[in-house]
């Protein structure tokens, strides 16, 4: 059996994500595996939708076996959030070829840019551009253009560009191959619309508004939407009960920064408030929100820093099926299908990894329209369609 895997936030499930599944199924491939981020994402910001949902649309339409991402590494920089989905990938033993979306659809082009961001210049470069005040995107494009040629540091220009070369760096060594799938119709946070096609950011802003997304979504329920100024309150109360010591404990705060952060927590009243008061031209929004996100649920450094300790299932088809049964006998972690018996058997900083992904599963709902019931991962069977 020909199996693909592609690294996944379906935030939501949309036309563009189905073209993706729908393209790597016309190379041949009889199983595709999604490693998806579960209640929080990339961005640091809830997922719109729980992970259950978004396991059952996802199953319907293209994919066969979901992993979850676990949470440590799903709101995490790109390089944490592509190791941790790569290294699910390769230790299922099962996976011939890792696929992902680009804006760029040159394969080639963007291995050299990955090669490029190795380069001991382009290396010395990107410490010399952050010691100016650079974020690391910016930093690393600008290094990559002075050393090798435009086209090339064009690719760091684009986020899912950038995803795709940390995917090949991670892969490196391994006998998996990459591809990739060229976007169509509309830019990764685009804000305009084309034939059936529209940005998940896009699609996330109309169903707040309440407004039609069944052109751009093949299915979802939508009713009960999730979005962080929901529980903008509880937030504020977390981040105000901490330390100087409690933020320099969390991922991406250095050089101090935690400093900064007590200091504007101090004074602000709401999220934006806040943001705007961190904000430098060092930290990104993204970068900051991600350091709340973590505040949040409790992650760490040191958890974030953790190998992958398991293998956890949301929900599979008859040959996802066939392909976790390849995956037990290949490999060599824990595979999850019922949280409350790994709970009973996990070791001690495995476990410490799946009580925050069980905290994450919680703490969304508290950013639900209307707050639903804890325990999802206790009382929602795996997902089989």
């Amino acid at each position: 059996m020909r199996i693909a895997a592609v690294i996944c936030e379906f935030n939501p499930f949309h036309n563009g994500h189905k073209y993706l599944l729908d393209e790597i199924r016309k190379q041949g491939y009889e199983c595709i595996i999604c490693v998806m981020s579960g209640s929080f994402t990339q961005r640091g910001e809830v997922a719109i939708t729980d992970k259950f949902e978004r396991t059952r649309v996802a199953l319907k339409n293209g994919a066969d076996l979901i992993i979850e991402l676990p949470t440590a590494y799903a709101v995490a920089s790109a390089q944490i959030f592509a190791k941790g989905g790569a290294s699910i990938i390769k230790a299922t033993g099962v996976v011939d070829k890792v696929f992902f979306g680009s804006e760029s659809g040159d394969i080639e082009l963007i291995r050299k840019a990955a090669y490029a961001t190795n380069n001991n210049k382009v290396i010395d470069l990107l410490k010399d551009n952050m010691a100016k005040g650079d974020y690391y995107p910016q930093a690393l494009e600008k290094a990559v253009k002075e050393v090798f040629c435009n086209n090339i540091s064009d690719i760091l220009a684009s986020p899912n560009n950038i995803l795709g070369v940390e995917y090949i760096k991670e892969l490196e060594g391994s006998n998996i191959e990459t591809g990739t799938i060229k976007r169509i119709a509309v830019e990764h946070d685009g804000n305009t619309v084309c034939d059936n096609f529209a940005s998940a950011s896009l699609i996330r802003e109309m169903i707040f508004k309440g407004e039609d997304t069944s052109g751009f979504v093949p299915q979802g329920n939508f009713s009960n939407p999730a979005k962080t100024q929901f529980g903008e309150r509880a937030v504020m109360y977390k981040l105000k009960s901490m330390s100087p010591e409690d933020f320099e404990k969390l991922p991406d705060v250095t050089e101090g920064l935690e400093n900064r952060i007590y200091s504007a927590v101090r004074k602000c009243s709401s999220l934006e408030e806040l943001l705007s008061e961190i904000k430098t031209k060092r930290y990104t929004m993204a970068r900051l929100r991600r350091i709340i996100t973590s505040a949040i649920l409790g992650i760490t450094k040191d958890l974030q820093s953790s190998p992958l300790p398991y293998l956890r299932i949301l929900g599979m088809t008859e040959k996802g099926k066939e392909a976790l049964s390849l995956i037990s006998k290949n490999t060599d972690l824990p595979v999850i299908t019922s949280v409350a018996s790994a709970l009973k058997n996990l070791d001690e900083k495995a476990r410490e990894m799946l009580i925050c992904d069980i905290k994450a599963t919680d703490i969304r709902t508290i950013f639900e329209k209307e707050i639903s019931d804890s325990g999802a991962d206790f009382s929602t069977a795996m997902i089989k369609v």
